[in-house]
Order: C-alpha cells, then sequence, then structure tokens
C-alpha cells in the first residue's frame, strides 16, 4: 500500500489530531481510522463517472506517535469497485495538503 507517513509525532498531540479528524473527516468503524473525502472535482474520469460509488475517500489511521494518510483513493461504500484506484498526481497533492495544513494548524512539531 503506498501511504504518506508522519512519524515521531509528540504523544501528547494525539489528542489534537483526533479532535481535528473528528470535525474534518469520517469516522471509521475502527477505532483511530477515518475517512477523507476526495472532492469530487479532483475525482479520476472513471470515479467521476461512478456517481452510485460516491463519495470517494482516503483513509487516515492515528498511531500513538505517528498518523497514516493511504493514497489508494476508494468508494466509500464499495472497496471492491473498478474505480477504486491509486491516487491520481492532483488527488496526491489533496491527501498530502490536508495532512500537511493539519500538523501546521496544529502547531504540531514533528
Amino acid at each position: 500500500m503506498k501511504a504518506y507517513l508522519i512519524d515521531e509525532i509528540p504523544r501528547t498531540c494525539r489528542k489534537k489530531i483526533k479532535v481535528f479528524l473528528d470535525k474534518a473527516a469520517q469516522r471509521s468503524s475502527m477505532e483511530a481510522v477515518y475517512w477523507g473525502r476526495i472532492p469530487d472535482d479532483l475525482l479520476s474520469e472513471e470515479q467521476y463517472d461512478h456517481r452510485d460509488c460516491r463519495p470517494h475517500v482516503f483513509g487516515i489511521e492515528l498511531g500513538d506517535d505517528w498518523l497514516k494518510m493511504e493514497l489508494l483513493v476508494r468508494p466509500l461504500h464499495n472497496m471492491r469497485c473498478t474505480c477504486c484506484a491509486y491516487a491520481t498526481r492532483q488527488q496526491r497533492d489533496f491527501i498530502l495538503h490536508f495532512a500537511d495544513a493539519m500538523i501546521q494548524d496544529l502547531g504540531i512539531r514533528t
């Protein structure tokens, strides 16, 4: 799995990140796993055409001292569809910006 990993996050910052993700992402059924939504205007042609598969999301996992953003864009409710694919350049830029802006906005040093 391709992913963007931010590690060596101070453990004292975990709660700040969790509060942020509770507001900015969708919680999954698993603890510490969230879904970040890819804006419709960044979807690939196939993803855009698959209206029944929307929203398209990327996985976010929060560890004790790390944060991982998956670079796989998938439908939230149908993980086996053909529109599930690794992030395009624009989608990857969105995911990286989401992570970097969160770290910067929360004032977290890594």
